[in-house]
């Protein structure tokens, strides 16, 4: 429980900056940055929303949507970034510009109208796991001045919707190839904190990953910059 809690205190945010005194309704400008920090854990294209404060992409100890499965378990951003058009809460989508290899970054340029959409949430899966993802999500962009930036560690999050046996027929990435999305939820159907990879290596047998696709948190570094 101590790892957790240090774990999670370590993604809080930081501001660097002046503080914003623009409350105009003009079209804001960032970009966000996603920096992969794993050894060998590739990271699926990024999923990112805009959205009000009626909008969570996903709640710790509530059960994922299924937009949200289909990202943690196959790496497949596509439902999740469809909520734009399905939910009336989100107003923007965005989508990252592919897989993002360990020590690699990914960059996003997004402008929003802040009456519509004053949040982002940000998701992606570790391909090498069963239904592991980072993720932020309603993270508040209303007082972040030009030029200012919100630096913050990504925690790895447990998607509850697939059971982690690490077998090659249900791990997508690059170790096995496996099927990834199936709808049958054989995990305990909540999101949670991820306890990390066993692997074949610390004798779990039925696991096709090895050492090397073990993790530590934070599993990403997220940064947001305000650019006009």
């Amino acid at each position: 429980m101590k790892f957790r809690l240090i774990a999670i205190a370590a993604s809080v945010s930081l501001l660097v900056g002046c503080p914003d005194n623009d409350d105009s309704g003009a079209p804001r400008s960032y970009t966000v940055t996603v920096k992969n920090l794993t050894p060998n854990q590739p990271l699926s294209p990024l999923a990112v929303l805009a959205h009000n404060d009626r909008y969570r992409l996903f709640s710790v100890g509530e059960a994922a949507s299924d937009g949200l499965e289909i990202l943690a378990e196959s790496g497949d951003n596509s439902s999740v970034l469809a909520e734009k058009e399905t939910n009336t809460n989100v107003g923007y989508s965005f989508s990252g510009t592919g897989v993002v290899l360990p020590g690699n970054s990914d960059t996003i340029t997004l402008t929003i109208d802040p009456t519509q959409a004053s949040l982002i949430s940000v998701a992606s899966m570790l391909v090498n796991t069963n239904d592991g993802f980072v993720g932020e999500t309603q993270l508040d962009l209303t007082s972040l001045a030009v030029g200012a930036s919100l630096n913050m560690n990504m925690a790895v999050w447990d998607s509850g919707t697939e059971n982690n046996d690490e077998s090659a027929a249900s791990i997508p990435g690059p170790a096995a190839s496996g099927e990834g999305f199936n709808s049958a939820r054989d995990d305990n159907n909540r999101v949670s904190f991820h306890a990390g990879v066993i692997s074949l290596d610390d004798g779990l047998a039925t696991s096709v990953l090895n050492a090397t696709h073990r993790f530590l948190n934070p599993g990403a570094r997220l940064s947001i910059t305000r650019t006009e």
